[in-house]
């Protein structure tokens, strides 16, 4: 019983992430491919991650990361995106001894190499890695230690979901994924995803099972929704996939 009431009680202090509150939660966006990122900081010990960075607004990122005393030890991505080019090389640069961070499957480079089951921890915190597949291969869900937030990248968007029509993804992996890896969280876990384009920040496990248009359907249901989108070609796809798989650093080929 003891147990369950601290457990609650860390729960309540992560989603309130004020002055007063261990950890420092921000949430940044980047306009052109609606992408979020997230800054997570230990307010004791400053050491900070990133997670999804885009190339653009690196510069904001680590100037921001510099202006709140923090020091970033990881650059997160939750998959090789293909509508922007990720920041994680450029932050490396712009902030030294930080390290780059994504799934081995996702077969990009990176410092770090990331599996179901791995934790990236800074200070008092933890990011749980649950692969979740389906949008890409190589996508990932990290779940705070406490489980109050997850980080879904776009596995599992508010009220909707990743495209699986390109980058080896799979609509029925992709249901799956969801209903196991983040369904299963806390129903007031809250959830955070790579990118909005409603204007929306934030759901909880609990408003995705029983709302998403998509993922409340029988798996059949949604593999046909899926198959049936025809979503226009992501515009930056040709030149950002690649870019990705370098950590987002472009360099020129061998002569």
């Amino acid at each position: 019983m003891a147990g369950a009431v601290l457990r609650v009680a860390r729960r309540q202090l992560s989603q309130l992430s004020g002055s007063g509150v261990p950890i420092l939660l921000r949430q940044m966006f980047e306009p052109v491919s609606c992408t979020y990122t997230y800054l997570l900081g230990d307010r004791e010990s400053r050491e900070a991650v990133l997670i999804d960075p885009v190339l653009e607004t690196a510069p904001r990122d680590a100037q921001l990361i510099k202006e709140l005393g923090l020091r970033l030890l990881y650059a997160v991505n939750t998959h090789c995106h293909a509508d922007h080019i990720t920041g994680s090389g450029l932050l490396r640069s712009l902030l030294p001894g930080c390290q780059s961070v994504i799934s081995r499957l996702s077969g990009a480079q990176a410092d770090l190499h990331i599996e179901d089951g791995d934790s990236i921890r800074f200070g008092r915190f933890a990011l749980e890695t649950r692969a979740s597949p389906g949008h890409t291969p190589g996508c990932v869900t990290f779940v705070l230690n406490d489980h109050s937030m997850a980080f879904t990248g776009d596995a599992l968007l508010i009220r909707g979901c990743g495209r699986t029509d390109f980058q080896q993804g799979c609509a029925k992996t992709l249901y799956h994924s969801v209903h196991e890896k983040i369904f299963t969280l806390p129903g007031d876990c809250l959830i955070y995803p790579a990118h909005d384009y409603h204007g929306f920040t934030v759901s909880t496990v609990e408003e995705e099972r029983t709302l998403n248009p998509r993922l409340t359907r029988s798996c059949e249901e949604f593999v046909k929704i899926m198959d049936n989108l025809n979503l226009p070609k992501p515009e930056q796809i040709d030149f950002a996939v690649p870019a990705n798989m370098r950590c987002g650093v472009q360099t020129p080929p061998p002569a």
